[in-house]
């Protein structure tokens, strides 16, 4: 993959293991020579993520919406830096520039944009690897949730194929290099 965009915290979390996983993982994609496409902030997992990447010598694009930019959240020293008008605008260009996608620890805007990007694979609006780095069982409750979701019959079987879910920053990586969307039905 060329290109990987990763949501996540703008907050550090309550686990310095959160902050140390989103900065190997930046690392990890700079050696992977995988331009990084992140929410611009310098604040939070998004910017131990992004130096994480610089460090390693990465390409870092952020995007950033104007008023975010205003309150001074944005980090300074990227590659490239997007300015977009609103928060829609700004998970347009996040998707149009990423070959695949990580969920890391993050709160309301990091699910809320991990559920946008999964149901337009869920729509076949995309069929790029959608991959939820599980650091420290994170996001173990929101998986039996969706898990339930299926059992009550409001999500199709199939569709948890379209998560990669690992506690392992490579094992991650490459289930996503080798990921094909599964076959999904049409809506009846």
């Amino acid at each position: 993959m060329k290109s990987i965009t990763v949501f996540c915290g703008s907050s550090l979390g309550s686990d310095a293991q959160f902050q140390s996983e989103a900065q190997l993982l930046g690392q990890r994609l700079a050696e992977e020579q995988c331009t990084l496409v992140y929410g611009g902030a310098k604040i939070g997992l998004m910017g131990a993520l992004a130096n994480g990447a610089l460090e390693a010598n990465g390409k870092v694009i952020g995007i950033i919406p104007t008023f975010l930019k205003k309150n001074e959240v944005v980090h300074d020293g990227l590659t490239e830096l997007i300015e977009v008008e609103s928060m829609h605008e700004r998970k347009h260009q996040m998707s149009e520039l990423a070959d695949g996608f990580i969920a890391l620890p993050g709160g309301f805007g990091t699910l809320e944009e991990l559920f946008e990007i999964l149901t337009w694979a869920q729509l076949n609006r995309h069929q790029k690897p959608i991959g939820i780095l599980n650091t420290d069982g994170y996001y173990d409750e929101l998986l039996a949730f969706i898990h339930k979701m299926v059992d009550k019959k409001f999500l199709r079987p199939v569709n948890l194929d379209l998560m990669i879910v690992s506690s392992s920053i490579d094992n991650l990586l490459e289930q996503m290099a080798n990921y094909t969307q599964p076959e999904l039905p049409r809506w009846t």
